[in-house]
């Protein structure tokens, strides 16, 4: 996974709504494939189209929901997205985050996560941050004035026009995972040597087990 997050800096896009679930951010209709691609393009889809989706559509002549934010040339190019309470609550479908990350968004910011969604956040190189209600409030007015923030994992701060909104909280390891841009694979994959190492002395130590049968 790509290293986005030592500093980043994007447009905020709004999304004010309390337990916004994982149906509502990819419904289930386009859970078939397992590529982590092709997913951003229904995003919201409920929501940002009038009609109902299906896989392999041809999403420009279908009727959209001008008021919904994705739909909304204010906020095109935007890659914060912030919402309120319990964002990513319902089923466990990881498709939620792959489609957030296909969509562009880097970092999702919220007053409360699901715990299955944040976890699977960490684990597709996604960053979750989680805030008081007071501080998503400015949040809210600086996407309205169309203001940039700034995202600095190293100090795990948030600033705008070079001032300090807030910092945040990280556990330190999920912090060091996203530096590194490594999942549990490649978290794994750094100790390969070691693996292998040990593989050999104990297939001294229990040859049997080892034993391969034609």
């Amino acid at each position: 996974m790509k290293n986005q997050y030592i500093y980043h800096s994007g447009k905020i896009l709004p999304l004010s709504r309390d337990n916004v679930d994982t149906d509502q951010i990819i419904p289930k209709q386009f859970l078939k494939s397992i590529k982590k691609s092709g997913f951003g393009a229904n995003l919201f889809d409920a929501w940002r189209y009038e009609d109902e989706g299906h896989p392999g559509q041809d999403n420009d002549s279908r009727p959209t929901n001008d008021s919904f934010v994705l739909n909304q040339d204010k906020y095109k190019g935007a890659d914060i997205l912030i919402s309120k309470k319990n964002f990513g609550c319902g089923s466990s479908r990881e498709h939620a985050v792959w489609s957030l990350l296909d969509y562009g968004i880097k970092v999702v910011i919220a007053e409360s996560f699901a715990d299955i969604f944040y976890n699977n956040c960490f684990n597709n190189g996604l960053l979750p941050v989680q805030l008081p209600e007071e501080v998503i409030a400015k949040l809210f007015v600086l996407s309205e004035e169309s203001k940039e923030i700034e995202i600095d994992l190293i100090e795990q701060i948030i600033s705008c026009e070079g001032n300090k909104l807030t910092s945040f909280d990280i556990d330190p390891f999920r912090k060091q995972c996203i530096l590194e841009g490594l999942d549990e694979i490649g978290l794994s994959l750094k100790h390969a040597d070691a693996i292998k190492e040990y593989e050999l002395n104990r297939a001294k130590i229990v040859p049997w087990i080892f034993n391969t049968y034609e």
